[in-house]
């Protein structure tokens, strides 16, 4: 099992840099078998900062392409450019100079593809076929008329002025059904966005799909074409008007044809679903239900699993969770609940038959102190107890926050293995009741903690992990955390 945490990359790569690191062959630093794809950011007249990043959520949700972004667009070259397959504009501001435009523009006239993304329609000046425009520091900059060549449509402040009415609901239809980035989908979808209308278009576009500017809301009252596609040279080129902010962003609509529209301008060809989900599952993802309850806990707790083709996770909180017997609908249960108190018979008598199901469980943090009087689960399943009072001759565990902790890996067990040693803040628990024999997992020298931190139950009819870790943001947004928990969830339920 890799340990792929520790190898996330920012993607916010500027190309200059592209351009000194490139080799002739850099298949090394991209996924096999996935496009290529360059997102352009880093200046716009919309919110960048979020829209960029969903924009690449998006891509890598399908599993199709490898996504890099460069918000320095000025700093393109021939060379940076060679390695992808398309690029997409999510920018709308200054020139890039000479050297990055001629790059672009050769880029896709040499064959590969271009996606243009609602305000990147109108970089480099409002007014295109004006010829020049005042950015707006005042400097009077020459429009790159050759954008709107690539595009198919440029922006014009001449009547009909192009522009939109103010945001509203409304529905985009497909008008060529027979394309590529459309055969297959619904006739038609709905987004809440701005429809922009009156583009002054080029010749040889093809509309892919339009909307009606209804007047009541302030349009034309025409169809007007958003969806697109243009050839330049060898190059191919989808436009969409849509995707004014992360909301509009997220119409499933939108969502389909951004991405089916990325891969056309690749290859000519669709092989994505009409479906994509942001949160794609693994057709044999494990199903783990999360019980919490009875214990203050930052929401950041909900993120742990988050992102993970291979697990499924439901909330369940306690006294709800064990109603039923959980095996017959999940694979493990994590349990981060702090429940002290006796468990009702029936609830035990769910619990023990889950545990004799071989079904896994990883408890976390708190969760050690579950279940006070049923000795059965704190001696024979977890392998540990927090003490909540004096019961001499042993004295009650005590805790401490915000206790910076290093965490050190012990053994080679597919939970630990080859995960590096970790610095930490998070609560600490002393004095705890362990079984003994207990096969340790994690282990620290900190003088408020006892040295296990995390180790494997000893139930032999299931798998049962212990992480003492797990208090707060501080380790619920640590990427080593994260990976240590799904390690456990995975090896839990026999995986």
């Amino acid at each position: 099992m890799r340990f792929t945490s520790t190898v996330l990359a920012s993607g916010l790569v500027a190309a200059s840099c592209l351009a000194q690191t490139a080799a002739p062959d850099d298949s090394f630093f991209f996924e096999n078998g996935k496009l290529r794809v360059l997102i352009l950011s880093g200046r716009n007249n919309h919110d960048w900062r979020t829209t960029t990043p969903h924009l690449r959520r998006i891509l890598d949700a399908t599993g199709r392409f490898d996504v890099r972004v460069t918000e320095e667009p000025s700093g393109l070259t021939a060379e940076s450019l060679r390695p992808y397959d398309v690029l997409v504009s999510d920018y709308c501001g200054p020139r890039w100079g000479e050297t990055a435009e001629k790059a672009v523009a050769a880029f896709v006239q040499s064959g590969k593809g271009l996606v243009v993304v609602h305000a990147a329609s109108y970089p480099f000046g409002d007014a295109q076929i004006l010829g020049s425009h005042q950015t707006p520091t005042g400097v009077h900059q020459a429009a790159w008329a050759e954008w709107a060549t690539m595009v198919g449509a440029a922006w014009s402040e001449k009547e009909p002025k192009t522009g939109h009415a103010k945001r509203h609901v409304y529905e985009v239809k497909w008008t060529n059904t027979v394309h590529p980035i459309a055969q297959g989908l619904a006739p038609s979808f709905t987004v809440s966005d701005e429809l922009y209308h009156q583009f002054a278009l080029k010749p040889g576009i093809e509309v892919l799909a339009d909307a009606l500017d209804a007047t009541e809301n302030g349009g034309t009252g025409k169809q007007e074409p958003l969806l697109w596609t243009n050839r330049y040279g060898a190059g191919r080129v989808f436009h969409t008007a849509l995707g004014h902010d992360v909301a509009a962003m997220s119409a499933p609509g939108f969502i389909a044809s951004f991405a089916r529209g990325t891969e056309w301008a690749a290859t000519q060809k669709v092989s994505l679903p009409a479906s994509i989900s942001l949160d794609p599952k693994d057709k044999d993802a494990v199903r783990v239900m999360l019980v919490t309850g009875g214990h203050d806990h930052e929401q950041s707790l909900y993120a742990v699993l988050d992102g993970l083709r291979d697990v499924r996770v439901t909330v369940n909180p306690h006294p709800a969770a064990f109603g039923s017997n959980p095996a017959q609908a999940y694979d493990c249960v994590v349990l981060y609940d702090f429940h002290v108190a006796d468990l009702p018979e029936a609830a035990k008598k769910n619990l023990r038959a889950y545990m004799d199901s071989g079904k896994g469980l990883v408890v976390l943090h708190h969760a050690i102190a579950d279940y006070q009087k049923w000795p059965f689960w704190w001696k024979e399943v977890v392998g540990g107890r927090y003490l909540m009072q004096d019961e001499p001759p042993a004295k009650a565990s005590t805790y401490l926050h915000d206790q910076d902790v290093e965490v050190t890996p012990v053994g080679d067990h597919p939970i630990v293995k080859d995960l590096p040693p970790m610095y930490i803040r998070d609560e600490t628990y002393k004095g705890m009741w362990h079984a003994d024999g207990l096969q340790v997992l994690l282990k620290t020298n900190h003088p408020t903690s006892d040295e296990p931190l995390a180790w494997i139950g000893p139930w032999t009819k299931s798998r049962v992990v212990y992480i003492q870790l797990g208090h707060g943001r501080e380790a619920h947004e640590n990427p080593w955390y994260r990976e240590l928990v799904h390690r456990s969830v995975i090896w839990a339920a026999g995986r």
